[in-house]
């Protein structure tokens, strides 16, 4: 009796099931070619369309309406960083200029955390050692100010790395929906949700956070700073004895917010590239990773 086998299949037989017209399926390594955007809304960068439509916003609360809202009083810088990013949507050059600088300090702070994770292991390892061999010495204050920096360190860590993670995109996203998705629809999805929810999260939680940072670093609530050089002497202390001042760690959350902000607009920028068919400025990487449900 002859036996049958079932023919044999490999991950190329398979294509995805979701398509979206002008979508572009890429394995990864395989260059990647996208078509050109044409028309009118060509003729600027998203990030330009929704700054023009931010600004028609602004100025009718800011002349007709009457609001207590930011969008209805602006300042001056406000109104000229607007101007700015219209301007910088009609040359990309430029604009992928401003998005290759923001992604320059990435790069630096992706080092420093790299850096940070040693100094955390290294302090760890020391805070073990001691714990045990604290019998025969005497430096409870040191032990306990090295366990406050390990945790300091690894909160600096994680704020001088998040921006990184946003880059290469680690964020929560459930792959098995997303994954089938062409290039152009993520874009899109990307910059929308990046525009009108990541960015403006970020930018509340840095106004919220600006107070509190400098408070922490010793910022008088009547508003004055203290007077001397001996700055560390004003940083908000712990409530626990022998251990470090938390002032600095509690401004870092601002830093870290700033940090994650500007690699958003790096996104932005490089998804309404993407939009536009301009896999040049695109920066697209294809992953061959694992679906995975966070």
């Amino acid at each position: 009796m002859t036996e049958t086998r079932p023919p044999h299949l490999d991950a190329d037989d398979f294509e995805p099931e979701l398509h979206h017209p002008g979508d572009h399926y890429v394995e990864p390594g395989e260059p990647i070619d996208l078509e050109p955007m044409t028309g009118f809304g060509a003729r600027l960068h998203p990030i330009g369309w929704v700054a023009v439509g931010v600004l028609v916003i602004a100025a009718a609360y800011h002349t007709v309406l009457d609001t207590k809202y930011m969008i209805g009083n602006f300042g001056w810088w406000q109104w000229v960083a607007l101007l700015a990013v219209v301007g910088l949507s009609s040359q990309p050059d430029l604009l992928n200029a401003v998005r290759v600088g923001l992604e320059s300090i990435t790069n630096a702070t992706r080092t420093l955390a790299w850096i940070l994770a040693w100094v955390v292991f290294v302090v760890q390892f020391f805070n073990v050692i001691t714990r045990y061999g604290n019998e025969y010495v005497d430096q409870d204050i040191l032990i306990g100010q090295a366990s406050s920096l390990a945790w300091q360190t690894f909160g600096a860590l994680f704020l001088l790395g998040a921006n990184y993670g946003v880059r290469d995109g680690v964020n929560p996203r459930i792959d098995f929906w997303w994954a089938d998705f062409g290039l152009k629809t993520k874009a899109r999805l990307d910059f929308v949700l990046h525009t009108a929810l990541f960015l403006p999260f970020v930018w509340m939680a840095a106004r919220i956070l600006h107070p509190y940072a400098e408070i922490s670093l010793g910022k008088k609530r009547s508003g004055e700073w203290p007077s001397g050089w001996r700055v560390w002497e004003t940083w908000e202390q712990s409530p626990d004895a022998d251990q470090l001042p938390v002032g600095p760690i509690k401004a870092m959350l601002l830093v870290g917010f700033v940090l994650i902000g500007l690699q958003i607009v790096a996104e932005i920028i490089k998804t309404g590239f993407v939009w536009l068919g301009r896999s040049d400025y695109g920066d697209i990487k294809e992953h061959d990773a694992p679906q995975r449900i966070e």
